[in-house]
Formats: structure tokens, C-alpha cells, sequence
């Protein structure tokens, strides 16, 4: 082993020291010719540099001396005229040449951008030129420059960065500065040193791997070419050029100073190669030294120590920041690829883990038709694992970008004006709403400031920022913009359940995708509750088949024979433009091509509206039997027509969408009386019936007969709980064709001269009106409020503090003042709270007919029994507050205690029972006898003993609180809220139900219109544009026009304890229920509100539940109460029968 050590060791010297033959030229070298070239060049520019500043300096000087010399009598005029002489050759020549250096250096114009970029190429190519000397030849050779390739083009390259460099000189405002620069430096030892071997015939390596610092460059290049746009690139580019010169320049110093040796004898050098250099530094630097590469020459090592100092901090520091910056560019920072062509929309805003599952569970239910939609969620923020998680779940149907809808660049990658639509959610559960609200509008404006031909959709929190919207000029709720305000949808379902309870959960049910699951191990009530839940709205183009019929006819015939509930349809204007949707309408005809809206299970279940023929189906019983047929009248019916699923495919937004409840104008279908005499409003016309009912048009072409009865007395007084004094009427209990005898109640008389006022509609003619009103004229005291007799009215808890945020109390109180009421039929509402918030409130208020504020604390059982709480139709509980970021699930600590404290009272039972009294009564209504139709019913609403029977419903900020509700429940904490027993007997309502409207209103806009019109009683878009003024509802008089919008149907709830339609409340079945309400009284039944336990024990619940659309076959209970769609009744006023013939009187007294 020794002997071979020592051959190696012999023959390793010889093989790195041994050169090729020296020819007598390299004898002697001219190594310090090159380098003496460079220096003395520098040494000369900064020498004249010096003197110019030295001449400089003593011509200034001078100067003064001369023009300050006294006895000279033209001092001043000679000083200005060497002053203007100056200033005229420095801004002509020096300062325009600075100016045209400066800018072509500046990379500011493409003329300097080009120069720049042509500057780095040339380095870069430079470079290469030296790559390849240092690796094939010697540090130094002879070799004529007309022979050497190389070295001809590297001269080429130096006469070019000599231009550059003068160019620069000039550019400079400090030239002495500019000299010690260090791309001063590279340009000294490399341009002299190229023209030097010219004249001396060989060449010199050299300082040309200082070309290598040019690298440091890159950044700067790149961000005039505008491809370096983001600070972490930008870092990043700078920490990875840096290193890298600083690299390749070290190696270029090992390769000259170990091929060279030590001066002066140059006898130790070693032959590397300029590769092998480079290893040989990055394995230094990385404090590695495999030590199979090591420097023999003192200059070499020597240089190496100090280069190490400075190395390891350079590998110590730029390394880690690298890998720091390339592990954290953002991993969803792409650009949006829609290589498949498929549309797809831009979710931005709140977007959660608990925000994102709820919009994409709804969003790609399995009920809808195929939805080919990507969704593209775009976020500040990198998504949390859960949410992370959540996106790979639906990794084909959704992608998350990390930037913010505010950059112009964010919303190119994720192609805005491409997209089908752009959706933005809001934090129901932020600190501030108004603060939510404003950034929220701040995004559609610069969604529409991109792209203002895109389709926008919004969830805003307050309903009075809904007018900022306006002010956006591309903003057009006609081409498919629309807002969903969550303040408004919420308070409105809530106002619905004051009149129908339980509406609230029937609506949010019906536009929130669901599957109807049960199972024998639950409840029968919830197994019927479940199916409702299952039901969901669609559209669906009517069959030809329709064409013609009225709208009961085809009601009737989708609920029977096809198993589908009709709810409106569109109509489209005279000009075939415009359209509006009609709901329950009264005599209007099919048309063809007729838009229908439905309450189903599925899509497919639809698709018989538009798949029915009359000459292939009418003996069909089996309703899914019904499949599209070869007939010839659907074959040539608009083809290629598909249906529209409400929550399953984007409308036609262009159209322009008006809403109105009730589409029928005919002046056939109203009374004489009305037609003639508009004012005369209050009279009261006995209709007799016809026998036959077979004809679809009976019931509404009403004719005058001298004997008989006002069927439309059911249309008002079977309303449950209608009227807030004592009511009286009679009731048939056996439907015959005599008719029933009407029931009349009194009132108070300024009601009956209510029509005769100017102004008591808004100028919509949509809701009551009347004069501001101060709000201390109704405010009242404790006592006050229990010397009034409060019955039949709404309770309002509201808790708040002075500063709380509004929550718009008028979209609670606005659907219960509908024009569609008679000003008698008004429910009065109380409002218990602090008057400090309600006064912000008032503003709103102030114009609506019919309310009070008691000044107290819902949690007082002083305060509560002051207003009657146990005699109201319905108590409210809400909350204003801000809720609290230290824990969410105190949000709802007030409602929840307001709601156990009013169910642990208990109050006197002053009122009686619902009974039948066939003396005091018909006494006081009928003192004749004449009533031939039964004992007549008291209609007053029995004041509760238990709170616990006291109509309720609470308003949730955190669904999870729903648990506290009820005690007798035994619902799961983490049970759905739609699952748990308050939400589904109506007691209570968060406003997380609503996020299902944001895909609804995206699959179709006239989903949101038809849901908001039902639940604000009306609301219109032109009524929107006058609130949005901050005026309020102003007044208007009553004309035609504003009249005619009174007429449209509202929501009621008929019980069949007793009433027209008691006799189906004795083991009837509800497809009999709603085929004679329709045909009788044009109700169209939406659903049951059912008793949860049947038992007619002391310990049975009084709790009722929501069954929605449920089956013809399903049997009634006599303690049931229907939701229904019912007409106007055109407005009449009831007074007492009178002794002949039972025909009304005008009473105007």
C-alpha cells in the first residue's frame, strides 16, 4: 500500500503541474500587462475626474473675486452676463445630455428597457465566452486576435459595454461616485484587457469572470418588464442572483490564482478546471470540504479565508431565506384553467370551513337537474385545514385561489369576466354589519369596475345598505344583479309567522335543497315533518295540454293527476317582453309556453308538467307513468325547450321581472258595486252559490242575489286569529248548497271611515299608510299599556342597546301593514324594549299605522303582563346586540332566557275555551233566529294559562343554541337545525337557513323574487328605489291603479276545528281538502300545521309542526290548521246583518 501511496503521490504532482510545451512567447509573460491596463484606466478616469473638479473649484472661486473687485463700474451687468451665459450652455448641452443619458439608462421608455435588456444579454453572453476559455484553454496563451474566434466576439462585446459606460458616465450626477461603482470596476478589468491583446498578440483570462456580478441585474430587468410584480418575487430574484454571482465570481478567483501559482515564480500552480472551481466553492461554502479539491497556492488560500467570512454568511443567510420564500409562495396562487369549457362562478367574501360546506351541500345537491358549474372560491387567506379537507372532497367541482377581489390581477386569474356569475357571502355573526355591508360593496364595485357586464349576487346584513348598491352605475337588478338582505329575509319569514305560524319554517324548507329520509326508528311526527322537508321549488315550462285552462283548473290537475303543487306562474306582458309573476291568481288563462312554479320533490318529478298530454295521459293513474310521448301536439311545441329548475338552472335574466300576487284584472270577476262605485268599499253584496260546481267559474263570477250569503266571509273570518276585538260569526258545519249565513263583527268606527281618508296607502298602493307619528305619542307606560286591551296582537321583544346596530325593525312591521289587509284586520304591534334604540329605529317607523312601545325589559313579567303577552297572536323575541367573540354560543343568552321566562308564567284563564254558544251569541248577532246554519262560533283567540301556550317564535343567531329552546325536546346537540323540534313546530328561526337563497337566486332569479314578495307582503323594486331615498314610505292617493295592487293573494292559516271546512277535519283526506277550497273559495293549501302529540292527556304537548305539501291520501285531524294561499276579499266591510234578508247596511257613522 505504501509504495502505491508514494507512486501517486509522485505522479499527482507531475499530472497537475505538468503544461503543455512552452512555446518562447509564453517564456515570457505579460500576465501584469493586463492587469496594469485596467488600473492605470481606472487611475486615469478618476485623475481627470479630480482635475475637472479641481479647475472647477478654482474657477468658481475666482470668479467672485473677479466680480466683486472694486473700481469696476460694470461689476453687476458682467456678473449677470456670465450667470446667463452658464445657465444657457448648461441647459442646452449638459443638462439635455444628462436627461437623454439618464433616460436611456433608466429602463423607464422602450428605448432604455431595450438598451437594458441588451446590456444583461451581452453580459450574459460574455460569460459564456469566458466559460469556455477557462475550461478548454490556459490562464494565459499566445495566439494572434485574428485567429482567435472568442476573443474577436468578446471584443465586439467590450466596444459595446464601452459605449455604455460612457453613457452612464454622463447619466451620473456625481462622476466621482460613478467611478467607484462596482459595474464601473467589472468594465476596468475587462474592456481594457480585450484591446491590450490586440496589440500584444496573446490573452489573458484574466478579471472576466467579474461579468458574472452583471447577475445581480436580473431583478431589476425583470420588473421593467413588468414580470416581477410581487414582493416575495422580487426578494426572492435578489437573494437567488446574489448568490449565484457572488458564486461564480469566487470560483473565477480560485481558477485564476491555482492555474496561475504564486509570484514570481509561478512554479506551484495545479491545473483546474473552471467547473471544478465552482464545486470546489459551493462545498466550502456549505462548510462540507470533502477535501478531494484543495488550494496549493498561498494567494489561493489566503484568499479563500476571507472569502469563507464572507461566504457562510452569504450560504448562511441567503439560503434559508430562499428555501423559506419558495416553501411559502402561495399554493393556491395559479391562474384558473377551464380547460373543459364548463361554466363556472367566483365565490368570494366570508368564505369559512362552516360558510363554504353549507353554500356547496345546497349548491350540488343531488335533487338538481346535472349542474355543470365549477365553483371557484377566491380568498385572501389560505384555507384552514377543515376547509382544506372539505375542497378536496370536491376536488372536481371546485377550486380555491388565494388574492382579494379588490386587485385588478386577482381577478383576471380567476377570468371574472368569464365567470357566470360572481357570488359574495357575509359574516352573519361579524362584530359590525355595517363595516361587513361596506366591504362587501367595495368588492361588487370593483367586481363591476372590471367587468360590469357581470352577473353580481350579494348577501348584505342591513337592509338600509342596500341603497349604496344603487349608486353603482353598471349595477342592474333587471340583467340578474340581485341582493340578498338578510335582515330583511329574516324579519320577514318572522313577520309571516305572526300570521301564519309556522310559515317561516315551511319557506325555508321549500328553498333549501334537502332529502327526505326517514326512518321507523323516529317519531310519526317527524317522519312527516321529514317529508315536507324534502319538498323543494322548481320551474318547469307547462305542457300545451294547460293551454287555456284557468289557474285552478290547472292547479288542480297538477295536484291530482301529476302529483305536483302549483304555486304561480309567469305571465308574459302584451308586448312579449316583460313578464310578472302571478301567485294563486284568480280566472287568469294558461297561455302557451307558460312558465310554472311548483313545490316537488325532485326535478324529475317536474318534468310531468312539461312531459303531460292530455290525449296520452288522461287515463293514466299512475303519475309516474307519465314520460314524454311522440304526440304530435308535444313534437311541434317549441322544441329543444328544457325545463328550468328553480334551484337548478340559471334563468333568463335579461327579462325584466315584476311580482305581483294576484295577476287577475278582469272586471268581469269583480262586484258590480266595486266596478261602479270604487268608494263605496263598504257595502255588502249576499251572493247566493250555485248548486253545480262543476263549473271552474263559479265561484268567482259572483252575481246579486236578494237571498243568500257572502261566501267570501271565509276569505276574512276563518282566518285564524284575524281580528283584534271580540268577533262573532256563524258557520255552516255541513257544506250544503244553501250557502252559509255570513258572520259579522264590530269595529271601531273610525275604521269604517278609514276608506273615506286621502292618503291611507303608501304611493305603491302596496301598504297602509298614515301620518308621521312622535314617537312619545306612542309610548307607553306600564300602566297605560294595562289599562289597554291588547288582544289578537303581536309582542315584540326586542333587546338592545342605545348604541346596538339597527336591525331595520320596519321589515318586521311593513309585511303585517300589506295593503292586501283591511285596515280592521291590522294586527296591533307592541314593541317592549329600550325606547333609547327604538328612537334610532322610529325614523322608519313612524309612517306605519298601529304601533306601540313600552318602555321596559322583555325580561319583566311586569312589562309582559302589562301587554297581554298570553292574549297575543304571536311574541317575538329579538336581539340587536352585538354578539361576543369571547364565545359565540352567548350570542343568544337574552332570547333564550326571554323565551324560558315567558313559558315558566302562568296568567288567569280570563278568556274561555273556543265553544259554541247558541244563546249569548246569536242573541247579539242574529237576535231573529235567522241563522239557519248552526250555532255560531266565538272567535276570539283563548288567552293562555301556561306560557308555555304562548305563540312564540325566537330569533338564533347560533343554531347550536336551538337545544336551549325546549327542554321537553331530545334533539341532539349536533342535530341540523332544520332536524330539531323548535325549528320544525315554528318556535324559532336563525338566519343560517338563509344561506340556501344564495344558490337558489343564482339557478334563477325569479326563485328570490317570488320568495321575497311573499314574505315582505309585497315588496317591488320600485318601492325598493324609493326606500332607498332614506325617506321612508311615503304617502299616496288612492287612484285605479294603486287599488288594483291591493288585489293579491297573502298567506292564511284556515283551522278545520271548525268553519267551511270542518267537515274535512273528521278522517277527510287532504286531497279533498284542497281540491273544495280551490274550487270553493280559490284557496290554493300549501301545507298542515299539525298538533305534535294527538293524546288528549293533561300532559300532551300543544306544540304544533310544519307538513309541507303533503300527500292526497293523507288523513286530517279536526285539530289541524292549513296554510293557504288565499284571495283578496275586495274590499268589504262586515256590519252586523240587518232583519231583512240578512242584507248588509251602509253604516259610515
Amino acid at each position: 500500500m505504501l509504495p502505491e501511496r508514494q507512486c501517486c503521490a509522485q505522479l499527482c504532482p507531475v499530472q497537475a503541474t505538468t503544461m503543455p510545451p512552452k512555446t518562447d512567447c509564453l517564456q515570457d509573460r505579460k500576465w501584469w500587462c493586463f492587469l496594469l491596463s485596467s488600473v492605470f484606466t481606472f487611475l486615469a478616469g478618476l485623475l481627470i475626474v479630480l482635475l475637472w473638479r479641481f479647475f472647477a473649484f478654482l474657477f468658481t472661486r475666482k470668479q467672485p473675486a473677479e466680480l466683486a473687485a472694486p473700481g469696476c463700474p460694470n461689476t453687476e451687468p458682467k456678473k449677470e452676463t456670465k450667470r446667463q451665459g452658464k445657465q444657457e450652455f448648461e441647459g442646452t448641452f449638459m443638462t439635455e445630455a444628462k436627461d437623454w443619458a439618464g433616460e436611456l439608462i433608466s429602463g423607464q421608455t422602450t428605448t432604455g428597457r431595450i438598451l437594458v435588456v441588451l446590456v444583461f444579454i451581452l453580459s450574459i453572453a460574455s460569460l459564456i465566452i469566458y466559460f469556455i476559455d477557462a475550461s478548454n484553454e490556459e490562464v494565459e496563451r499566445c495566439q494572434k486576435w485574428s485567429h482567435n474566434v472568442t476573443q474577436q466576439v468578446d471584443l465586439a462585446f467590450n466596444i459595446f459595454f464601452m459605449v455604455y459606460y460612457f453613457i452612464r458616465f454622463i447619466a451620473a450626477s456625481d462622476k466621482l461616485w460613478f467611478m467607484l461603482e462596482m459595474y464601473s470596476f467589472v468594465d476596468y478589468f475587462t474592456i481594457p484587457p480585450s484591446f491590450l491583446s490586440i496589440y500584444l498578440g496573446r490573452t489573458w483570462i484574466g478579471l472576466r469572470f467579474l461579468r458574472a456580478l452583471r447577475l445581480m441585474t436580473v431583478p431589476d430587468i425583470l420588473q421593467y418588464l413588468n414580470i416581477l410584480k410581487t414582493s416575495s418575487s422580487i426578494r426572492l430574484a435578489q437573494l437567488v442572483s446574489i448568490f449565484i454571482s457572488v458564486w461564480l465570481t469566487a470560483a473565477g478567483i480560485i481558477h485564476l490564482l491555482e492555474n496561475s501559482g504564486d509570484p514570481f515564480e509561478f512554479q506551484n500552480q495545479q491545473r483546474l478546471s473552471y467547473w471544478t472551481c465552482v464545486y470546489f466553492l459551493i462545498v466550502t461554502m456549505s462548510t462540507v470540504g470533502y477535501g478531494d479539491v484543495f488550494c496549493q497556492t498561498i494567494l489561493g488560500r489566503t484568499f479563500l479565508v476571507f472569502f469563507l467570512l464572507v461566504g457562510l454568511a452569504i450560504f448562511a443567510s441567503c439560503i434559508p431565506e430562499i428555501i423559506d420564500l419558495i416553501g411559502t409562495r402561495p399554493k393556491y396562487g395559479g391562474t384558473l384553467k377551464n380547460e373543459r369549457g364548463r361554466r363556472h362562478i367566483v365565490v368570494c367574501g366570508h368564505i369559512t370551513y362552516e360558510s363554504v360546506s353549507h353554500f356547496l351541500k345546497d349548491f350540488l345537491h343531488e335533487d338538481r337537474e346535472d349542474v355543470d358549474v365549477e365553483v371557484v372560491f377566491l380568498h385572501r387567506k389560505e384555507p384552514d385545514l377543515e376547509l382544506e379537507g372539505l375542497l378536496k372532497r370536491h376536488y372536481t367541482t371546485v377550486e380555491f385561489f388565494q388574492g382579494t377581489m379588490m386587485n385588478a390581477v386577482d381577478l383576471e386569474r380567476v377570468k371574472v369576466h368569464e365567470a357566470d356569475a360572481c357570488l359574495v357571502l357575509a359574516n352573519k355573526y361579524c362584530q359590525d354589519p355595517d363595516a361587513e355591508d361596506a366591504a362587501n360593496i367595495m368588492r361588487v364595485i370593483s367586481i363591476k369596475n372590471y367587468s360590469d357586464d357581470i352577473r353580481v349576487i350579494i348577501q348584505l346584513m342591513q337592509y338600509h345598505n342596500k341603497a349604496y348598491l344603487l349608486n353603482i352605475p353598471s349595477w342592474d337588478w333587471k340583467q340578474g344583479d340581485d341582493v340578498i338582505c338578510l335582515a330583511e329575509l329574516k324579519l320577514g319569514f318572522i313577520a309571516q309567522s305572526c300570521l301564519a305560524p309556522g310559515f317561516s319554517t315551511m319557506m325555508a324548507n321549500l328553498f333549501a335543497m334537502r332529502s327526505f329520509k326517514t326512518s321507523p326508528d323516529t317519531q310519526a311526527w317527524q317522519n312527516d315533518y321529514l317529508q315536507g322537508t324534502g319538498c323543494e321549488m322548481y320551474t318547469e315550462t307547462l305542457s300545451p295540454s294547460f293551454t287555456g285552462m284557468t289557474f285552478p283548473q290547472a292547479s288542480e290537475l297538477c295536484f291530482t293527476k301529476l302529483k305536483l303543487l302549483l304555486l304561480a306562474i309567469e305571465i308574459k306582458g302584451e308586448d312579449g317582453r316583460d313578464s310578472k309573476i302571478s301567485i294563486n291568481p284568480r280566472g287568469s288563462k294558461i297561455q302557451s309556453s307558460t312558465q310554472g312554479f311548483f313545490i316537488a320533490q325532485s326535478a324529475d318529478e317536474v318534468k310531468r308538467a312539461w312531459y303531460y298530454c292530455k290525449a296520452c295521459h288522461e287515463e293514466i293513474r299512475d303519475e309516474t307513468l307519465i314520460k314524454k310521448c311522440k304526440c304530435k301536439n308535444l313534437a311541434t311545441f317549441r322544441k329543444g325547450v328544457r325545463a328550468i329548475q328553480m334551484v337548478g338552472r340559471a334563468s333568463d335574466v335579461g327579462k325584466e321581472k315584476e311580482i305581483t300576487l294576484l295577476g287577475n284584472k278582469n272586471a268581469q270577476t269583480m262586484p258590480n258595486s266595486i266596478m261602479s262605485a270604487p268608494k263605496q268599499v263598504n257595502k255588502v253584496k249576499p251572493i247566493n252559490r250555485p248548486a253545480d260546481k262543476g263549473s271552474p267559474n263559479q265561484n268567482y263570477n259572483r252575481a246579486q242575489q236578494e237571498e243568500g250569503s257572502y261566501a267570501g266571509y271565509q276569505l276574512a273570518y276563518e282566518v285564524k286569529k284575524l281580528l283584534p276585538t271580540t268577533r262573532g260569526g256563524s258557520a255552516g258545519t255541513n257544506m250544503n248548497n244553501n250557502g252559509i249565513q255570513i258572520g259579522i263583527a264590530d269595529d271601531q268606527a273610525k275604521d269604517f271611515d278609514f276608506e273615506k281618508t286621502e292618503m291611507k296607502y303608501d304611493s305603491t298602493g302596496m301598504f297602509h299608510w298614515s301620518s308621521a307619528k312622535s314617537l312619545e305619542e306612542c309610548i307607553l307606560d306600564r300602566n297605560q299599556a294595562a289599562m289597554t286591551v291588547l288582544n289578537g296582537h303581536v309582542v315584540v321583544c326586542l333587546f338592545a342597546d342605545p348604541d346596538s346596530p339597527l336591525i331595520g325593525l320596519r321589515n318586521l312591521v311593513m309585511p303585517l301593514r300589506a295593503s292586501n289587509f283591511h285596515y280592521h284586520e291590522l294586527k296591533h304591534v307592541v314593541i317592549v324594549g329600550a325606547v333609547d334604540y327604538i328612537r334610532r329605529e322610529w325614523k322608519m317607523l313612524q309612517n306605519l299605522p298601529k304601533i306601540s312601545v313600552l318602555n321596559g325589559s322583555p325580561l319583566s313579567r311586569a312589562d309582559l303582563r302589562a301587554v297581554n303577552v298570553n292574549l297575543c297572536d304571536m311574541c317575538v323575541i329579538l336581539s340587536a346586540k352585538v354578539p361576543s367573540n369571547d364565545d359565540p354560543t352567548l350570542a343568544d343568552k337574552e332570547a333564550i332566557l326571554a323565551s324560558l321566562n315567558i313559558k315558566a308564567m302562568t296568567f288567569d284563564d280570563t278568556i274561555g275555551v273556543l265553544t259554541q254558544d247558541d244563546t249569548a251569541v246569536t242573541k247579539q248577532f242574529d237576535p231573529d233566529g235567522l241563522n239557519c246554519a248552526g250555532g255560531p262560533i266565538v272567535l276570539q283567540r283563548r288567552g293562555s294559562v301556561y306560557g308555555a301556550n304562548v305563540p312564540m317564535i325566537t330569533e338564533l343567531v347560533n343554531d347550536s343554541n336551538v337545544q336551549f329552546l325546549d327542554q321537553d325536546d331530545d334533539d341532539d346537540p349536533d342535530t341540523e337545525l332544520y332536524l330539531t323540534q323548535p325549528f320544525a313546530c315554528g318556535t324559532a328561526f336563525a338566519v343560517s337557513v338563509l344561506d340556501s337563497l344564495m344558490s337558489t337566486t343564482y339557478f334563477n332569479q325569479n326563485a328570490l323574487t317570488l320568495i321575497r314578495s311573499l314574505i315582505t307582503g309585497g315588496a317591488t323594486p320600485e318601492l325598493e328605489l324609493i326606500l332607498a331615498e332614506g325617506a321612508g314610505l311615503r304617502g299616496g292617493y288612492s287612484t285605479d291603479e294603486s287599488l288594483a295592487n291591493r288585489d293579491r293573494c297573502r298567506v292564511g292559516q284556515i283551522s278545520l276545528y271548525d268553519g267551511p271546512l270542518a267537515q274535512f277535519g273528521e278522517a277527510g283526506k287532504y286531497g279533498d281538502l284542497f281540491v273544495s277550497a280551490l274550487k270553493s273559495y280559490g284557496m290554493l293549501c300549501i301545507g298542515l300545521y299539525r298538533f305534535r302529540d294527538r293524546s288528549s292527556s293533561c300532559d300532551a304537548s300543544s306544540k304544533r309542526y310544519v307538513i309541507t305539501n303533503p300527500p292526497d291520501d293523507f288523513s286530517l285531524m279536526p285539530t289541524d290548521q292549513v296554510f293557504v294561499l288565499m284571495q283578496f276579499d275586495p274590499g268589504l266591510e262586515y256590519k252586523p246583518t240587518s232583519r231583512n234578508g240578512g242584507r248588509a247596511k251602509d253604516d259610515n257613522s
